[in-house]
């Protein structure tokens, strides 16, 4: 297997062979290959190991796994996850013969009491509960990888940071540009520019404030409940995804499901998704924005129940605020719409006052669920096309 590597790497490989080391803490911004680093490290450990060993590696949920380390760790292999004869796609273990790696979701509670391993990779582990992490390391009999991005400060700050059996290894962009294709670091720095928070988390990998969140708080659940459901659809296309999102709301409970979350649809191909998620043609209500009249009568000319959601004044705070009265839900693969609503702020000014505008880049999701509560909550304010 050939790899390139970055630093990332060389000083994550430095730390497990360090004799009373314990732990390799990476924290740091956006694409600065931490993730990948480990992965790389962790596949060349369990190909050559000379005696069993089984390693874990960890995130919040199995589905936040299958679209990040997972990929990633196909991509590193240069093999398909399909028919792979070392791949046990029922219980998520990759056998290299002594060495042994399996991949769970902290959310199941079985793994985390029940199993113990030689080496742990917890991934993104700023969205774990510190007791999940407790039951995890406690089992864990030689070392432990850890990598976030400093969103803000949780229990890694508190408890590991600092202790002399761990490393911190900060990263950035920049100690992985022999490996990020130019595009990508134009376009990281051209989002820093619009937003000094997400600069300091994502460009330059340092502790941020989650200050002025706008909806700040929302639980995960497998699956939706059973209800009326109403969808709500956020136009993109070749810098913004096109979102659509399934949604029901049961008493004082909002409930929601990322369907589409993808750049570069066109309205034709929107309409063939949904037939695809099962939005069914002429019954299913969808809410979308009225800034987009001509989006919404092509796909009402397939057949779809859509509706614009007006704007005028305030509109945008109003949806906010309707959301904010419910308590909110996410199915755990609906991994766009709650990295989204984990990063969704007030942007501040110059002084530190927080503005009404709020962060771009995290809106889709979001918008696409607000246009659907405000629609079905107020629908009397709604055009039917």
């Amino acid at each position: 297997m050939n790899i390139k590597t970055t630093s990332i790497y060389e000083q994550n490989a430095v730390a497990f062979n360090t004799k009373g080391i314990r732990r390799a803490l990476n924290e740091g911004g956006t694409w600065a290959s931490k993730t990948y680093s480990i992965l790389q490290l962790l596949i060349l450990i369990n190909q050559h190991i000379q005696t069993p060993l089984l390693t874990s590696i960890v995130s919040e949920s199995l589905p936040h796994l299958r679209r990040g380390c997972l990929r990633d760790y196909f991509n590193i292999l240069g093999e398909s996850q399909d028919n792979n004869p070392r791949f046990n796609k029922s219980d998520h273990v990759y056998d290299f013969g002594n060495g042994k790696i399996e991949f769970f979701g902290a959310d199941e509670a079985d793994k985390l009491r029940g199993g113990r391993r030689d080496i742990l990779f917890v991934n993104e582990a700023n969205n774990i509960s510190w007791n999940a992490w407790r039951e995890l390391d406690t089992r864990t009999r030689l070392f432990s990888f850890l990598d976030w991005n400093p969103v803000s400060s949780f229990w890694a700050h508190e408890y590991l940071i600092g202790k002399p059996e761990n490393v911190y290894i900060h990263s950035t962009f920049l100690d992985a540009l022999n490996v990020v294709p130019p595009d990508i670091v134009a376009n990281i720095k051209k989002q820093g520019e619009n937003d000094p928070n997400w600069k300091n988390v994502f460009v330059l990998g340092r502790l941020g404030k989650v200050e002025g969140l706008v909806y700040p708080y929302f639980e995960q659940i497998d699956e939706l409940p059973k209800g009326d459901y109403f969808y709500g659809l956020d136009f993109g296309y070749s810098n913004d995804p096109s979102a659509l999102t399934r949604n029901v709301i049961v008493g004082e409970n909002l409930y929601s499901e990322e369907l589409i979350y993808e750049s570069g649809l066109t309205n034709d191909a929107i309409s063939h998704r949904m037939d695809e998620k099962g939005v069914r043609r002429g019954y299913d209500e969808i809410f979308a924005d009225a800034a987009e009249p001509k989006s919404i009568q092509e796909i009402a000319n397939f057949g779809f129940n859509i509706k614009a959601c007006p704007k005028g004044a305030d509109s945008v705070e109003y949806g906010h605020q309707k959301i904010r009265q419910l308590k909110q839900f996410w199915t755990k693969a609906s991994l766009n719409c709650i990295k989204e609503q984990r990063n969704f702020r007030y942007i501040q000014d110059k002084d530190g006052k927080l503005t009404d505008k709020t962060t771009h880049q995290y809106s889709h999701g979001l918008d696409s669920r607000r246009y659907a509560c405000v629609g079905k909550m107020d629908g009397s304010q709604f055009y039917v096309y």
